[in-house]
């Protein structure tokens, strides 16, 4: 017979506490969505140690597999052109391109989490919400306070973490620290006469853009039924029918309509509008599957629908400055301009799913457009960054800068600001204003997600150089590839002026003799991308004959490299042949017709790119500078009024191209940087909603050696192969003084030219 205890024998319950922890680190980032993950990486990368800490369990935010929303950008799918994103952002972009080139959304959780768990100074929280903030205390009014530790509880390990910081970020979306830190914030639709803009409304309220749940469905090859819950919404009995466009194929992001909650407190009511969106979602799934207006439903199932509502407004935090409609679409001229945007001002109506007006407005600035450092910092709280959608902007300029692209832009922004500030001893105040030009060094050396950006350190010893190559592209020439297509609308191809632009041939069929005409025009700024100033028109007489090579005389003469537009009038009695490339520094662009569905937008581009992936038969038949070797110290690293970059003659000639620094006396070099060219001209998105020819940008440089020669002597220092990445940082095992530096290409990714953005080099 066994014994049993009595219950005065039983041990005694341990005391009911949770477990209190303690972590220290120069910097904290709160919030890991893509503007976290790339703020962490930025300080991080800097020295500094960084806790990173998310309250959901992959990192990501509305862009996990969680919430599933598209990863957009400045590119605006492919309005603005030569705007995809660099630095970080860039980093993640093509690590998902090869990693995942299928989309999965939780191959690119894993791209995250690779990128956070490859920086050794980084130590990531997940599950953990931070829910207190505690201040310095200060009686003087005008003193700002500072933020000196905050709160979270990690649920699933019933942990209470303390993380104490020199300085915060606060990427959480809704600016939870920053609020518990009384720093100044704005929320909902500012009056049209606070800040002058159109598209404000002229009361305020306290409107926002709601928030969306996503769905996906599949075929699975056999019939499945659908049993609507009894919480689903009736479609049928409301506007959506109405005014959305629902298709049965559709899924994921192609239903970014399905929004609601800007009419209530999208923080205090989630719960509610998580209810209603699911309703909304098992409603339009019903009308799909059981309404009978769609045909080929019979075997879809619903596959996953959303449990956590993506968000795009709630507080947005007062700064220095506060971004505006007219710095989006008048492009202001920032001194202390951080990283860019591009997509639209693209606001939708407060009811969401329910309202009878279109489900978006937008107004497309006509280039890319900068945001200055002021606008990521507290005006009150002195150590306190932003970064991602509650960032110092206006309800109307939030509506461009809130895209996760532009979000993980603006993050490493932050973070390397708040890095450098650290480092040097300043506050973001002086950093922004009278020591900028420690973060320009800065963003410089780390390649920043910057259009513009003139590089100007001293350090970087490369910039005393000469640079010489074994060959370079001075006749860029893109041959036919078999195809034709009507001559319906007009034509502009955007071409390097550099230092003008000569004589040019497309390869024609001209079905009659006729006059062929043309006209030259010059973009509005270096950033930019569309016809405005009008230089000259012209024509070229022509016979009849198929597969011609038609000259166009553009006799443009420029005082510095510019981007010049040559426009050739639609004709039906021509055709035009396509390429086997788009040539270096190139944009083809074709006219639309704007229809009446194009009326809502203020303003919408006349002109689009076309043929992404392919270009037109094009020759120069005058040589161009626009791809010389020195291109690769000059002040800039992309597009900005030219190509901005040496590439080679080609592989017939020279297959195995280099470039080389030589200096009058040696100098000692402990870095060397490469920066290839990625070519930013490709849109390119997370999960895929179109998707490229290739896993690695052919315009990389796949294989190359750098080598130094020292007392006369070459060695090579670093090996590249199989590269899929534009930034290389090759640290050198002691410093070494040298005489000139090479780097030898060996093979592209499929570009038939090598192609080098910047070489760099650091003491």
């Amino acid at each position: 017979m066994s014994e049993s205890s009595t219950p005065s024998e039983t041990a005694a319950a341990p005391p009911r506490s949770l477990i209190h922890l303690d972590s220290s680190a120069d910097l904290t980032v709160i919030g890991g969505g893509l503007a976290g993950v790339c703020a962490a990486i930025a300080a991080a990368r800097q020295g500094r140690t960084v806790n990173l800490v998310q309250n959901r369990p992959v990192l990501g935010g509305n862009s996990s597999s969680e919430i599933r929303v598209w990863v957009c950008g400045a590119t605006a799918h492919g309005a603005q052109s030569y705007a995809r994103e660099t630095g970080i952002m860039g980093e993640l972009w093509l690590e998902n391109q090869f990693t995942n080139p299928e989309g999965n959304p939780y191959y690119w959780d894993l791209v995250l989490l690779e990128a956070v768990n490859a920086e050794p100074n980084i130590t990531l929280w997940l599950n953990t919400n931070v829910q207190e903030v505690t201040t310095s205390e200060s009686n003087d009014p005008d003193q700002p306070v500072e933020v000196t530790s905050v709160v979270g509880w990690q649920q699933g390990s019933e942990k209470v973490i303390t993380y104490t910081s020199e300085a915060f970020v606060d990427c959480s979306g809704d600016g939870i620290v920053g609020h518990l830190a009384g720093a100044e914030y704005m929320l909902g639709r500012e009056p049209q006469a606070t800040y002058n803009e159109s598209w404000a409304p002229e009361v305020p309220d306290n409107n926002t853009l709601g928030s969306t749940i996503l769905f996906y469905s599949k075929d699975i090859g056999e019939p499945s039924k659908f049993v609507p819950p009894s919480f689903a919404v009736d479609i049928s009995q409301t506007a959506i029918p109405k005014h959305r466009v629902i298709n049965q194929r559709a899924k994921g992001c192609a239903f970014w309509w399905i929004e609601w909650g800007g009419e209530f407190d999208i923080v205090s009511d989630n719960e509610r509008v998580r209810d209603e969106l699911q309703a909304v979602v098992y409603g339009i799934w019903d009308h799909i599957k059981n309404s009978g207006e769609f045909s080929d439903v019979e075997n879809l199932t619903l596959e996953w629908i959303g449990a956590v509502p993506g968000k795009r407004e709630y507080r947005r935090f007062v700064g220095d400055h506060v971004l505006t409609q007219q710095d989006v679409l008048e492009q202001t001229d920032f001194a202390d301009a951080v990283t860019f945007g591009g997509w639209s001002i693209d606001l939708h109506p407060p009811g969401g799913v329910y309202a009878t007006e279109k489900g978006s407005m937008h107004w497309h600035p006509p280039g890319t457009y900068d945001v200055p450092l002021r606008s990521l910092y507290s005006r009150n709280v002195k150590n306190l960054w932003f970064a991602g959608r509650n960032i110092s902007a206006s309800h109307v300029a939030f509506g461009s800068t809130r895209v996760m692209a532009t979000c993980g832009a603006l993050g490493e922004a932050a973070g390397l600001a708040a890095a450098v500030a650290q480092n040097e001893g300043v506050s973001p105040r002086e950093l922004a204003t009278e020591q900028f030009e420690l973060m320009r060094n800065a963003m410089v050396r780390n390649d920043s997600s910057t259009i513009g950006l003139e590089h100007r350190d001293e350090a970087d010893l490369a910039r005393r150089a000469r640079v010489s190559a074994s060959s370079s592209l001075t006749l860029p020439t893109a041959n036919p590839s078999g195809e034709t297509v009507e001559f319906t609308s007009d034509l502009a191809l955007m071409l390097p002026a550099d230092p003008g632009l000569g004589r040019i041939e497309l390869l024609l069929d001209v079905a009659e003799d006729m006059e062929i005409e043309f006209e030259v025009w010059l973009t509005a700024a270096e950033r930019n991308y569309l016809p405005d100033e009008l230089v000259r028109t012209g024509t070229v007489s022509v016979s009849a004959g198929e597969k011609q090579w038609v000259e166009l005389d553009a006799d443009l003469e420029v005082d510095q490299a510019r981007t010049a537009v040559v426009v050739v009038k639609a004709d039906p009695r021509l055709r035009l042949w396509l390429g086997d490339r788009i040539l270096p520094g190139m944009l083809v662009m074709l006219r639309r017709n704007l229809g009446p569905d194009d009326a809502w937008t203020e303003q919408f581009r006349e002109w689009k790119p076309v043929w992404e992936f392919e270009g037109v038969a094009v020759r120069f038949a005058d040589p161009t500078a626009a791809f010389s070797p020195d291109k690769v110290i000059s002040p800039y690293a992309r597009p900005y009024g030219g190509p901005q970059m040496w590439a080679s003659a080609g592989q017939d000639g020279d297959p195995t191209p280099y470039l080389q620094l030589d200096w009058d006396d040696p100098v000692k070099v402990s870095e060397l940087q490469v920066v290839l060219d990625d070519d930013v001209r490709i849109d390119l998105i997370n999960l895929h909603h179109h998707r490229t020819p290739w896993e690695s940008l052919p315009s990389l440089v796949r294989d190359y050696d750098l080598q130094v020669r020292s007392d006369g002597q070459w060695q090579t220092v670093a090996e590249v192969r199989d590269n899929r990445h534009r930034h290389h940082r090759h640290l050198l095992s002691e410093p070494v003084s040298v005489e000139a530096v090479r780097v030898q290409c060996l093979a592209t990714n499929g570009a038939p030219n090598s192609h080098i953005i910047g070489v760099r080099a650091y003491a």
